[in-house]
């Protein structure tokens, strides 16, 4: 797609019929969902497109694509997709925002909205993080096409889906039965200044974390000097040992 916000021009409402059942055998055969894609580089939304975008094999066929938090909500919002394959990391507030401005849309009786995160990140506050925020599964990008297919369409069942060591996560976090606990400081942080507080506890130069995040390095440190400012701190050691205190690194 030539624009991240652009829909395709068959996604009206009246596709979003309810789909056939699942053939169950990695193929489009008897089964079709509505997917948009949520990620900030382009080239990896081309590659998923590519690789399970092709209806008439895989029955999934993607109606939009969004690079950054506010063209999600756009996107999804017009749309109305069954599931949407959604970043962690985003500019304009990550994952998690995209879910709390579309909390109405996932809690649709009729037609819900469903979201699996796909990430490359595996860190145990980022799965807990979209899961709290009310996404139906996580899986990391070394998903291969088949069972990426096979995850969209068990969460457009109502299924919960997990690559196999982040459900430990999950299972650890909600085992007891009182609620996990809440990190109030850290939910102070958006996505990406957690991004930048992992890499700065680390070791990363500003320079190194600036080539890691495709950002530049006077962005870098804007984000360091948020992070301080919201966490009290001073400088980064301070900042290592609170994030090493808190097992973020």
């Amino acid at each position: 797609m030539s624009d991240p916000t652009e829909t395709n021009g068959t996604a009206g409402a009246a596709e979003a019929a309810e789909p056939a059942k699942s053939s169950g055998d990695g193929t489009g055969a008897g089964r079709h969902v509505r997917v948009v894609l949520v990620d900030d580089h382009r080239m990896f939304r081309t590659g998923v497109q590519a690789e399970i975008g092709q209806t008439e094999q895989t029955g999934v066929e993607v109606v939009g694509e969004a690079a950054d938090v506010d063209q999600a909500v756009t996107v999804i919002t017009a749309t109305r997709p069954e599931v949407v394959l959604l970043d962690v990391h985003l500019p304009g507030g990550g994952g998690v925002e995209v879910l709390r401005r579309c909390a109405p849309l996932m809690a649709d009786a009729e037609q819900p909205v469903r979201f699996l995160a796909l990430s490359v990140s595996d860190a145990a506050e980022d799965v807990i993080g979209v899961i709290r925020g009310g996404a139906r599964g996580y899986v990391t990008k070394t998903i291969t096409g088949k069972d990426l297919v096979n995850s969209v369409f068990r969460v457009q069942e109502g299924d919960a889906v997990f690559s196999p060591r982040l459900a430990g996560f999950v299972l650890d976090a909600f085992a007891s039965t009182d609620a996990p606990p809440v990190d109030e400081d850290l939910d102070r942080l958006t996505q990406r200044e957690r991004e930048v507080l992992r890499l700065i506890a680390r070791g990363y130069a500003y320079k190194e974390i600036a080539k890691q995040l495709f950002i530049s390095v006077k962005t870098v440190e804007s984000h360091v000097s948020a992070v301080l400012r919201k966490l009290q701190l001073s400088n980064r050691h301070e900042l290592t040992r609170w994030a090493t205190a808190r097992r973020l690194v």
